[in-house]
């Protein structure tokens, strides 16, 4: 994907700081869910995660057939009451080599990406893995290296790539119509630390702030600036080692830069905005999930507004699912809008900016 947004030519605009009544955000052009090619899937994993994707695709061309577990208990459980009619396995391996299902979702913790990826890979079926692909850059190339050495189809959940709101701003920055994009804001901090799950608290678990909240605001700086190129940051670590909290700032490839922040202690705005020499666009709280977005001009002024749907939240998941639909369905093996190297250079950044935590 080119990084060069040369400016709209837009007829009357003489200065590049005016705004031009009549500038717009274009429609989304996000497939319809319910009309995509279906697929068969394979859940593997029976957490809150996984939960939130089978709600999502109901009512869509997609199908649960299977769920796994290493205590089958749980997996009955969550079949039950988010997949009726799905099958229930007691181990990944019967699910992965469940004849029925066509793609596996990795919903497991993402220190066990590598194996229940290579797992599901190794059994010939197209893999979904939850966002961060790994917790390492390492690991998730020995996942891309295995997808692409098997022919299939392997993708990050950033579910936030396949939303709406999102894909118009894809539109508007290929456009140029914000202008020369000059720097990007975002933020993500809910506490879920000390009082939450022990995947966060856990060093063994990959716990930390960055890798469970800090990567969407990281991926959306990717998006907006076209790629990564350097980073740097300040921060804390907990007493058992792990981040809790990091401020950093990164560089794309035209000399733009992203002011980001994460904090797994306290809750944050979870604001986002690309500001360009011409206009930006603010997405409100919570931006990567279905929220409302305004393109404003350089004067301030309110141009135009994408309202969000307060409903929608994690049924977004179900945009997601139909991206890697399409994809398989045309014989592709990944996503444009997340391509698997993208997703290690992410992985590579991250981890440059937790090295320089420690002593």
């Amino acid at each position: 994907m080119s990084t060069e947004r040369p400016p709209a030519d837009v007829p009357g605009m003489t200065l590049p700081g005016m705004t031009l009544p009549g500038m717009t955000l274009p429609a989304p052009r996000t497939p319809d869910p319910a009309s995509a090619p279906g697929l068969r899937w394979g859940l593997l994993g029976a957490g809150w995660i996984a939960a939130q994707l089978a709600d999502a695709l109901r009512g869509t061309s997609q199908e649960v057939v299977a769920v796994g577990s290493r205590d089958l208990g749980r997996a009955q459980a969550f079949v039950a009451e988010h997949a009726p009619g799905a099958r229930a396995h007691g181990d990944y391996a019967a699910l992965v080599t469940d004849p029925q299902v066509d793609v596996v979702y990795v919903a497991s913790p993402h220190s066990e990406h590598l194996e229940h990826a290579l797992l599901a890979i190794g059994a010939g079926k197209h893999v979904l893995v939850e966002k961060p692909m790994a917790p390492t850059a390492a690991e998730a190339r020995q996942i891309v290296a295995a997808a692409r050495s098997a022919g299939i189809f392997c993708m990050e959940a950033m579910w936030t790539r396949f939303l709406p709101h999102i894909d118009v701003l894809r539109q508007v920055l290929d456009a140029g119509l914000l202008g020369e994009v000059s720097t990007v804001l975002a933020d993500h901090s809910i506490p879920l630390w000390p009082d939450g799950p022990e995947r966060l608290a856990s060093p063994d678990l990959a716990g930390g702030a960055m890798l469970d909240l800090g990567i969407y605001p990281l991926s959306f700086a990717s998006l907006a600036l076209g790629g990564l190129t350097a980073a740097a940051g300040l921060g804390s670590l907990t007493d058992r080692g792990v981040d809790r909290r990091l401020a950093f700032v990164a560089q794309g490839p035209t000399g733009a830069v992203a002011s980001l922040a994460t904090d797994m202690s306290v809750s944050s705005p979870t604001t986002a905005s690309v500001n360009g020499t011409r206009a930006r666009l603010e997405l409100d709280t919570q931006f990567y999930t279905p929220t409302t977005m305004r393109l404003v001009g350089a004067d301030g002024v309110v141009l135009d507004e994408m309202a969000g749907d307060p409903v929608e939240k994690h049924r977004g998941l179900r945009h997601e699912a139909t991206e890697v639909a399409l994809r398989v369905t045309a014989g592709e093996t990944e996503s444009p809008f997340m391509p698997l190297d993208e997703s290690v250079r992410i992985l590579e950044v991250a981890e440059e900016l937790l090295r320089s935590l420690r002593p």
